[in-house]
């Protein structure tokens, strides 16, 4: 290296000579990020700054080239270094030592989780990191995260990501905004469900071509119903006459409220079924039922007139529930 050509290697960093390794493997993390081509398209000073921050932590992470760098400074190179040439390969695969690139398949790969962007190794199955986007970063992804690499494919790597729907969504159906336009998501989907998106993966870098991208669903939970397969489970409070003499109800379903009839003497905790009530099933097969638990749930206050009745109502009483309890023992 000319000693024109001298760089201030701590400087290019943002460190100094007392910074420890740990802090310049952080710098340049937070560097290469910041300078990378594909955050920086067209900007050739960025370009110009990467491949400064790639050449001086090439130096500096290295223990006996760092050594030579203090104590020679700009001629560190000529004693006795001469296996470093002090270039990059290029913008995006610069020849960075003192690394531990174990959990990576290729540098690209390891910038790609600088970058935030998932991706498998080229030519190879793609790696299962997983990290977090935001919307100003990746613009239409908005409201997406957990990206992570699926395996490659002749046509590049597969990407699979969340998407957190309201039970309402996932019912009825919904569409949301992707970098490529509008998705739709089909009623009926369930907490697991894949949707295949083709041409939204990962680029191959050698071939240019896309893999897909798939939408695995999580839903929310709801405040009254919950799913169960095909099938959608609530609980109904209801007065201890009811239980007792029977009664017709108002039910909330998802198309709305329904009569129900609860027949005389059911238990507390028994469930009745609402058949065709329940989850969209796929390809248009209909849809599961509605089960709705029967809760028993006593005043929180009396009036003079109920309480008097219920007094009658025990001292009249002539059924005892726990009469069989009498004859167990241990």
């Amino acid at each position: 290296m000319p000693t024109t050509d001298y760089k201030d290697y701590y400087s290019v960093l943002g460190l100094t000579k007392n910074s420890s390794a740990d802090e310049i493997k952080k710098a340049y993390r937070r560097l290469a990020r910041k300078y990378h081509p594909d955050m920086n398209p067209g900007n050739k000073a960025a370009e110009t700054r990467f491949k400064e921050v790639n050449e001086a932590y090439e130096v500096l992470s290295d223990p006996e080239k760092r050594q030579k760098y203090d104590r020679f400074g700009q001629y560190w190179h000529q004693a006795g270094n001469s296996g470093w040439s002090g270039t990059t390969n290029s913008a995006n695969n610069p020849d960075v030592s003192g690394f531990d690139f174990s959990q990576f398949a290729s540098f690209d790969e390891f910038i790609n989780s600088l970058l935030g962007r998932a991706a498998g190794s080229p030519g190879g199955a793609g790696s299962r990191y997983s990290y977090r986007t935001n919307q100003s970063k990746s613009p239409g992804y908005g409201g997406f995260e957990d990206f992570t690499s699926s395996s490659s494919s002749p046509g590049g790597s597969n990407l699979e990501t969340k998407v957190t729907l309201t039970l309402s969504e996932a019912f009825h159906g919904t569409q949301r905004r992707m970098a490529g336009g509008e998705v739709s998501i089909p009623p009926g989907v369930k907490p697991g469900s894949k949707i295949r998106i083709r041409g939204q993966g990962q680029v191959d870098p050698y071939t240019q071509q896309r893999g897909d991208l798939y939408l695995i669903v999580d839903i929310q939970p709801h405040n009254f119903f919950k799913l169960d397969g095909d099938n959608l489970i609530c609980e109904i409070p209801i007065t201890p006459d009811e239980l007792v003499l029977g009664a017709s109800i108002q039910v909330p379903t998802p198309d709305g409220m329904v009569k129900m009839n609860i027949p005389p003497g059911l238990r507390s905790g028994q469930s009745l079924r609402l058949r065709g009530k329940g989850w969209p099933k796929p390809k248009g097969g209909g849809r599961g039922d509605q089960f709705v638990k029967l809760l028993v749930v006593p005043p929180d206050e009396l009036t003079a007139r109920e309480r008097e009745y219920y007094q009658k109502i025990a001292a009249n009483r002539t059924f005892n529930p726990r009469s069989s309890l009498s004859s167990i023992t241990l």
